[in-house]
């Protein structure tokens, strides 16, 4: 089954005469195109409107649904009216939690009257949430790019090169082995910029003694890796070493809790437990993990805020961490896929602590 055949599934329980798409995420799943597009679905019939820069592409890209390419006294919007007001399609959902207030007040302007815009952006995530085996494949293939990735730039971590030194050459390698793009700026942090889990690469030069935590990750075919290691960079002490000892067990504990049906709190509280227990509890501040797929960050999420249950086939991180202000930081993280009876694991990197 294709995605938009999925997705016209899906009208008749939402009460939905029709879909908007207008997000690059939702017209990706939709059609398979990353142009500036709009995609109309209805419960029979589907709609790719694109302008001139991208209508040779569409057609051979786009399979599913009726490509028109839209003029500048006819752009998107206005076909789109046109298509409502031929079928007298009147409930129109859209992805409301991508839309500008102006793109709305267009949208109002430029359909029939009588149209109810109605908010629908659960079903598209609730669908996107679930990957299909063409889906994971590619998830597959990104996060090899990634492990390849980081078994390479170890090679680059010494004493005096920078943090900015070690993200470019992370993006050159991914760039290089496949990928399209990073899924997000690489995050290189050494020694205190550690306890910043956002940390931005700077000119810090890297310092004999030092964790480095390196959180990266590439788009593969439009979907996503992710994956962050912490290394030491010279003979660690023994609080750091305690530290990355609590991090990977609390890994270790939010993997085996993670399968499908399994509410994302729970989860992410399984782990936070054993940070806890080790005294690290009040350092981990952030949830165990995300979804990722088209975006880096999407749901469903395991964290403390999310009390419903993962669905089969989400692909989620696995991403705990301690930040000691001033000190240093440790996270570890994986890609996993839950299925009823558990989780496959897509991140092949070694996790134990490395010391260079």
């Amino acid at each position: 089954m294709n995605h938009l055949e999925r997705i016209r599934g899906c009208l008749n329980a939402a009460k939905l005469d029709a879909l908007i798409i207008t997000s690059e995420p939702g017209e990706y799943y939709a059609v398979g195109m990353k142009g500036e597009g709009l995609v109309l679905v209805t419960r029979e019939q589907s709609y790719y409107f694109t302008d001139a820069r991208y209508i040779e592409l569409a057609k051979q890209s786009v399979a599913c649904a009726q490509v028109v390419m839209t003029a500048p006294d006819r752009p998107q919007l206005a076909l789109a009216g046109e298509a409502l007001t031929a079928r007298e399609l009147k409930r129109v959902g859209i992805e409301e939690q991508y839309l500008t207030v102006e793109e709305y007040r267009k949208m109002e302007r430029a359909f029939p009257a009588e149209t109810e815009l109605v908010t629908a952006g659960a079903l598209l995530t609730e669908l996107r949430g679930a990957k299909d085996t063409e889906e994971l494949d590619r998830m597959r293939k990104a996060q090899g790019i990634t492990d390849r990735v980081f078994s390479e730039i170890l090679k680059d971590l010494k004493p005096g090169v920078t943090e900015r030194q070690i993200a470019a050459q992370i993006t050159y390698l991914q760039m290089r082995y496949g990928a399209e793009r990073n899924s997000f700026d690489p995050i290189v942090a050494s020694g205190p910029n550690g306890s910043m889990p956002h940390a931005i690469p700077g000119d810090k030069p890297i310092c004999q003694g030092e964790f480095v935590t390196m959180d990266f990750g590439c788009v593969y075919q439009g979907y996503c890796s992710d994956m962050t290691r912490t290394v030491a960079v010279g003979e660690p002490s023994q609080e750091m070493r305690r530290v990355y000892d609590a991090v990977l067990q609390a890994q270790l504990v939010g993997i085996a809790q993670a399968r499908a049906g399994v509410p994302g709190c729970e989860i992410h509280n399984a782990a936070w437990q054993v940070l806890r227990n080790a005294g690290y509890g009040d350092y981990f501040g952030h949830g165990f993990g995300h979804g990722l797929g088209l975006e880096i960050h999407e749901k469903p999420n395991a964290n403390l805020s999310n009390q419903e249950p993962l669905p089969v086939g989400a692909v989620i991180s696995a991403e705990p961490g301690v930040y000691l202000p001033g000190q240093f930081g440790v996270r570890i993280e994986d890609v996993l896929w839950l299925t009823e009876e558990g989780n496959v694991n897509l991140t092949q990197s070694p996790k134990e602590l490395i010391v260079l």
